[in-house]
């Protein structure tokens, strides 16, 4: 089985934030009950893309059905003045999210700062002096976070017409293999949404299209950008995987 591992893995908080900005959702006053079983699907859909770090999802599923479960049950009558009001099963949750967030805020600020400070040469350094033997790393994954990827595959994958009932002969599709069939539709330079990729194919040749799209895209030979509505997604052979094709082909 191919495990993606990805540099910058975004984690269970990072899927919650994710569900609360899409929707405009108040942090305070999360419907636990729509977003845990939302949460599940996309747990199940990494489950199956056999993404890296899904134990750590797996674990906060668990906890949102356990606060889902605490929520259905017949609520307790109003407590007199001399009594405690109950607590709201979700209040612990959303004192990570407000820590989780104020960490994120605060890295945010310290990357930042450093992105401006690599803009400052002091004297007797000219620029690009002092660069030698630091390689530049390929370019980041996609301008979009690993989660809005997968929505976007979700909605795809719901578009795909089922295969035949009658079809029995499983095909088994390498991610590997996938690269070079992407690369392939890519060769002309022209960008191509994932899903004109993947139309009409199986389940199986999906996933490991997308697979292959992530691979490519942690290795810098493609370029990921989200389509308006983000239900899909372009794909595009970065310049100079391009360029090097061409000059293998003269």
């Amino acid at each position: 089985m191919y495990r993606v591992r990805l540099p910058v893995f975004e984690g269970p908080l990072d899927l919650l934030l994710y569900f609360i900005r899409r929707d405009e959702l108040d942090i305070y006053d999360i419907p636990v009950a729509r977003i845990a079983d939302e949460f599940l699907a996309y747990v199940r859909l990494m489950e199956e893309l056999d993404l890296d770090g899904v134990g750590d999802f797996l674990y906060l599923a668990a906890v949102l059905l356990h606060i889902k479960a605490q929520m259905l049950l017949p609520r307790p009558p109003a407590p007199s003045d001399d009594e405690m009001e109950p607590v709201d099963p979700r209040q612990e949750l959303v004192e990570r999210l407000l820590n989780y967030l104020r960490y994120k805020e605060a890295a945010g600020r310290l990357e930042a700062q450093a992105e401006a400070r690599q803009q400052l040469y002091t004297r007797g350094v000219a620029a690009g002096v002092g660069d030698e033997g630091g390689e530049q790393g390929p370019p980041p994954l996609a301008p979009v976070s690993l989660f809005e990827l997968l929505d976007a595959l979700r909605r795809v994958l719901e578009r795909r017409a089922e295969p035949p009932a009658h079809t029995v002969r499983r095909e088994i599709y390498s991610v590997e293999a996938q690269m070079h069939y992407v690369e392939a539709q890519l060769q002309d330079g022209r960008a191509r949404p994932f899903g004109v990729l993947v139309s009409g194919r199986s389940r199986g040749f999906v996933i490991a299209t997308f697979l292959a799209v992530l691979e490519l895209a942690r290795q810098g030979r493609v370029w990921i950008r989200l389509l308006d509505g983000r239900e899909d997604f372009l794909v595009e052979a970065c310049e100079a995987t391009t360029l090097e094709e061409a000059d293998v082909a003269a």
